[in-house]
């Protein structure tokens, strides 16, 4: 078989996932029951097979959707058009994903071998083997007869291929994964078992031993390994390792390498929270250990219950912050004294910036606060306490956040904050194919943008729509050509103390608005809409806007001076 079925037994259970706001992790556990050895024995073997090949799955793959294919069944890659960032050399061919339920793009750096995929395989290979050669298997005999859906119910097969059948020794269980093994059972087939030996009244206590010691000998592959815990909600990342999906969120709030591996991770706390859990690996746990399953999520509710809703994180009203970059500060009000002494006794180091809110503009719920509810979580990198009590702090901008609630501790403002993420890499690299690559007009490059005559800047009516046609790459050209025309016509703004504070001028479009941002002399208010942003794109692009106004500025100015 060649063909991924329509009606995988995934989409269940995606469909499951993705209402996982509206119901707790203990209810949908128990959606799904465990898995019995006989009566279930097609159904475990299904678990174990590649949906393309129908073979047991070997060096099986995770893809981003949540499904699992055997590696050498990847399709065709292909030239992925109209991507410029972050165009590394693993993401510049793709292919379409197998799955009807998914059928989007996968970059070819998406995917690698699954680890804990690949040493279940081992185990269920082993000890299926093992039990095969038993004097015990050898005495009870099926003849498995392949049937697809259609004719067990009673219609007419659709399929125009020839009914296998197979006389196999060992059981349902080991007979069922036998025939798949030797390429003659169909993933989406089912199987009809008639006895052909006075001893196969024993199969089920066969099946069940064969079961039981597969349960003992994968189950300590499906621990995490950040909490060593049962793995709960599996997500499995680009470098092939899984884990909890909440363990692998709070590790990224202060790293984006893998854990086991250290690979450099292309996802952020957000994405991770969105994207499918791993499908066989979550069906596994569910068949194979779902009382033990059920009491791991039933502490870790049990866990996350008291005090979600607490007023947790102290917040700084006063100036704009970015991701990324340093803020300096200068403490020296009490409440906010001993609000940075909290922040560093307790070992955490951070707290929320805050924009002040001068004109009380309504923010959201929350009404015409004192400050703007987008804000920055920062880490505080050196403290220099003078001898007044006064302090000089550096910090450095982690995340994005915006302020769920909000009250007073002692004179600051406390609240309840939500963490703000991009979207994925691959939804970044979809926002640029549609912007860039529906147009028939030739996208401006940075090039064009300094080599025209400022009479020739767009109008702001057209601006929009041309900065919408630039490639990512360009976008983050095009702020780069500005930064080294200003630092070569010595702009004010870009003096060696700019420098000496901020860095040099990063070389990754990530990170580039913020730093931008933060010495570029504009409005706070333009500066607040990068937080509010979700795609590196549209921040290069609010950058790039900004840069064409200052650039009209500057020939208005010029006009001006040659009339008079």
């Amino acid at each position: 078989m060649s063909s991924v079925p329509h009606d995988n037994p995934a989409v269940s259970l995606r469909s499951s996932l993705n209402k996982r706001q509206k119901t707790s992790k203990l209810d949908f556990l128990q959606q799904d029951g465990a898995l019995e050895a006989s009566r279930d024995a097609r159904q475990i073997v299904r678990l174990v097979q590649c949906p393309r090949c129908s073979y047991p799955l070997q060096e099986p793959v995770t893809l981003p959707c949540g499904n699992s294919i055997c590696r050498k069944c990847i399709p065709e890659l292909h030239l992925r058009q109209n991507i410029s960032y972050p165009a590394t050399p693993n993401r510049l061919q793709g292919f379409t994903c197998p799955f009807p339920i998914c059928g989007v793009d996968h970059a070819a750096g998406d995917y690698s071998v699954d680890v804990v995929l690949n040493k279940v395989m081992y185990m269920v290979r082993k000890e299926i083997e093992a039990y095969a050669n038993s004097v015990e298997a050898s005495e009870i005999v099926y003849q498995l007869q392949e049937r697809d859906r259609w004719s067990i119910a009673g219609v007419t097969s659709l399929r125009d291929e020839e009914v296998r059948s197979r006389v196999l020794a060992g059981g349902r269980l080991i007979a069922t994964y036998t025939m798949a093994q030797m390429g003659e059972l169909a993933y989406d087939s089912e199987v009809v078992y008639t006895p052909m030996s006075p001893n196969c009244d024993k199969s089920d206590a066969l099946d069940t031993a064969v079961l039981e010691h597969l349960k003992v000998s994968t189950r300590a592959e499906l621990d995490c390994q950040v909490c060593y815990g049962l793995f709960l909600e599996p997500f499995t990342t680009t470098c092939g390792h899984t884990f909890c999906r909440s363990c692998l969120h709070r590790v990224l709030d202060h790293s984006n390498l893998c854990p086991i591996c250290r690979r450099r991770q292309a996802i952020t706390p957000g994405t991770a929270d969105r994207a499918p859990t791993n499908i066989i690996i979550s069906k596994l746990l569910t068949g194979l250990c779902p009382e033990a399953l059920a009491a791991r999520a039933e502490a870790a509710e049990a866990e996350a219950s008291p005090g979600t809703q607490e007023l947790d994180m102290p917040l700084f009203i006063c100036t704009l912050s970015f991701p990324d970059v340093p803020t300096f500060l200068h403490i020296f009000e009490p409440r906010y004294r001993l609000m940075i002494r909290r922040a560093i006794e307790n070992g955490d180091r951070k707290f929320g910036m805050l924009l002040h809110n001068s004109s009380r503009t309504p923010q959201g719920e929350l009404g015409p606060v004192s400050f703007y509810e987008y804000g920055t979580l920062l880490h505080i990198e050196s403290m220099h306490l003078m001898p007044d009590g006064r302090s000089l702090i550096e910090t450095v901008g982690v995340s994005r956040f915006r302020v769920l609630k909000h009250g007073t501790l002692d004179g600051y403002t406390i609240g309840k904050i939500e963490r703000v993420d991009d979207i994925s890499i691959a939804a970044e690299e979809a926002l640029e194919a549609q912007e860039t690559g529906s147009s028939s007009v030739r996208s401006i490059s940075a090039q064009d943008h300094f080599g025209a005559p400022p009479h020739h800047l767009p109008p702001t009516s057209s601006r929009a729509s041309k900065l919408d046609r630039m490639s990512t790459q360009a976008l983050f050209e095009m702020g780069v050509a500005f930064v080294k025309k200003m630092r070569d016509q010595s702009a004010p703004w870009l003096h060696a103390r700019v420098f000496q504070a901020y860095g040099e001028c990063p070389n990754d479009p990530a990170v580039f608005p913020w730093w931008f941002a933060s010495v570029l002399p504009t409005a706070d208010s333009e500066k607040y809409k990068l937080l509010m942003t979700n795609s590196v794109r549209q921040r290069l692009k609010i950058c790039a806007g900004w840069i064409v106004d200052i650039e009209g500025q500057t020939w208005n100015q010029s006009s001006s001076c040659n009339v008079l």
